[in-house]
């Protein structure tokens, strides 16, 4: 369910560094954050999710994560744009 989501929204932020300034700029709807990434890294965006009450979605594989989200390799994070 969580990967369809992801491969049928309009527009995407991919990465731990583009997600962070998309959360930031408070543009997104939801964070999907893959389990067997690092957690050093994708902490920061659980926090910062929590900080700004965004819902975050655990996936199982940033392998599949970065496959729903159009591109050739793994993603650790990825969120979805809210509709303007």
């Amino acid at each position: 369910m969580s990967y369809e989501k992801v491969e049928w929204a309009k527009e995407l932020t991919i990465g731990i560094n583009q997600t962070a300034k998309a959360i930031e700029q408070n543009i997104v709807s939801e964070v999907y954050i893959a389990k067997d990434a690092d957690k050093r890294l994708t902490q920061k965006i659980a926090l910062l999710c929590t900080e700004k009450g965004v819902p975050v979605i655990y996936v199982d594989s940033m392998r599949r994560l970065g496959k729903a989200c159009g591109i050739e390799v793994g993603a650790a994070t990825a969120a979805i744009k809210k509709s303007s």
